[in-house]
C-alpha cells in the first residue's frame, strides 16, 4: 500500500494535539493538588519547624500568597520551560532532582520490560496454538498466578532466595550503567525481575487472546486451506497480524512500570521516581510530588504517541483512517 504522506502528516497532527490536551488536563489537576489536599500544604510541609517567619517566607516563595489565577498561569508557564518549582525539603529545583533519579526508573523499566517480553510472547503465542490443550491451561493457571502476586512480595522472595539463601545477588544498591556495567547488572537483576515477572504475567494473557483472535481470521483460515505450512501462517499471518494488540500492551506496561514500581524501588532500596515519590509524601513535599506526577503523566503520553506511531507503521490501515 502506498503511503501518502497528507493522510501520514494529518495521523500525526491528531495525535500530537489529542496529547497537548492531555497534557493541558495533567497541568490542571497536578496544580489542584496542592489546593485539594486537606489542610494548609506549606504548615504542613514545615511540621516542627514552624515558625511564623518561615511561614510567611515559604508561602511567598511558593507563590502560596497570590490570586489562584495568576498561581494557575505562572505554573503552567513556569512547567512548560521545565521550572517545576523548589522543593520543601531540601530547596533543591524539583526538575534537577528529578532528573537524577530518572535513569535508575528507567533502566528498571527497561529492564522489566525486556524480561517481560522475552517470557510473555513464546508464552502467549505457544498458549493460544494450543488452546484447550494441556499446556494451554499450564500457562494460564501460571499467568493468572503471576498476576496474583504482590509484587513486594515477590520481591521479598526473589531476595530470600537468591540473595540470603544462595548469595549470588545484592539485595540492594544501585551503580549507573554508564559508571560500571557489571554491577548495575548484577543489581538491577532482582528489582528487574521483580517487574519483568509480574508484567509478563498480565502481557501473556494479552497476547494470548491477540492471537487467538487472529487465528480465528477468515484470511487465517483460507491461508491454512491453500495447504501453506502451519509455521509459514503463523508467522507470516498470526504474529504479524497479533503485533498491534501486543504493541499497545507493551506501551501500557512500560508507562506502568515507569510510573508505578513505587513499592518494588522501596523494598530493593533503588533510587528511582517511584521512592522518591514515597519520600515526598512522607515529607509532604508538594512541589516535588507535583513534580513526579507530571514527569510521570508526560512519560505516559509520549510512550501512548510512541506507540500510535508503531501502529501506522505495523499497519497502514490505521494511518490512513
Amino acid at each position: 500500500m502506498k503511503i501518502q504522506p497528507a493522510r501520514v502528516l494529518r495521523f500525526l497532527g491528531v495525535r500530537v494535539l489529542s496529547s497537548a490536551v492531555v497534557l493541558l488536563g495533567v497541568l490542571i489537576v497536578v496544580f489542584a493538588l496542592v489546593h485539594l489536599v486537606p489542610g494548609d500544604p506549606v504548615r504542613l510541609a514545615l511540621g516542627t519547624r514552624y515558625t511564623d517567619e518561615a511561614y510567611r517566607a515559604l508561602r511567598a516563595a511558593s507563590g502560596l500568597d497570590r490570586p489562584l489565577l495568576e498561581q494557575f498561569l505562572t505554573y503552567v508557564g513556569r512547567a512548560l520551560t521545565g521550572d517545576l518549582g523548589v522543593s520543601f525539603r531540601n530547596g533543591q529545583p524539583v526538575a534537577t532532582t528529578l532528573l537524577e533519579r530518572l535513569p535508575a526508573t528507567v533502566s528498571l523499566a527497561v529492564v522489566g520490560l525486556v524480561i517481560a517480553l522475552v517470557i510473555a510472547i513464546p508464552a502467549g503465542i505457544w498458549s493460544a496454538l494450543h488452546e484447550g490443550r494441556v499446556s494451554d491451561v499450564i500457562v494460564r493457571l501460571t499467568s493468572q498466578f503471576g498476576v496474583s502476586i504482590p509484587d513486594f512480595w515477590l520481591g521479598m522472595l526473589l531476595i530470600s532466595l537468591f540473595s540470603v539463601t544462595l548469595g549470588i545477588l545484592p539485595a540492594s544498591g544501585y551503580a549507573p550503567i554508564t559508571e560500571d556495567p557489571g554491577r548495575w547488572l548484577r543489581q538491577v537483576a532482582l528489582p528487574g525481575l521483580t517487574v519483568g515477572l509480574v508484567a509478563a504475567a498480565i502481557m501473556t494473557r494479552y497476547i494470548r487472546a491477540a492471537v487467538i483472535d487472529v487465528a480465528s481470521a477468515g484470511y487465517v483460515r483460507t491461508a491454512v486451506s491453500k495447504g501453506l505450512p502451519r509455521r509459514v501462517v503463523t508467522s507470516r499471518h498470526i504474529v504479524r497480524g497479533a503485533l498491534v494488540p501486543v504493541l499497545t500492551i507493551a506501551g501500557i506496561q512500560l508507562a506502568t512500570i515507569l510510573g508505578g514500581v513505587v513499592v518494588v524501588e522501596v523494598v530493593f532500596a533503588w533510587p528511582g521516581l517511584g521512592r522518591l515519590v514515597y519520600e515526598a509524601v512522607a515529607a509532604r513535599d508538594y512541589p516535588l510530588i507535583q513534580g513526579a506526577v507530571l514527569l510521570v503523566a508526560v512519560m505516559f503520553i509520549v510512550v501512548n504517541l510512541i506507540v500510535d506511531v508503531l501502529y501506522a507503521i505495523a499497519d497502514p490501515r490505521i494511518r490512513l483512517s
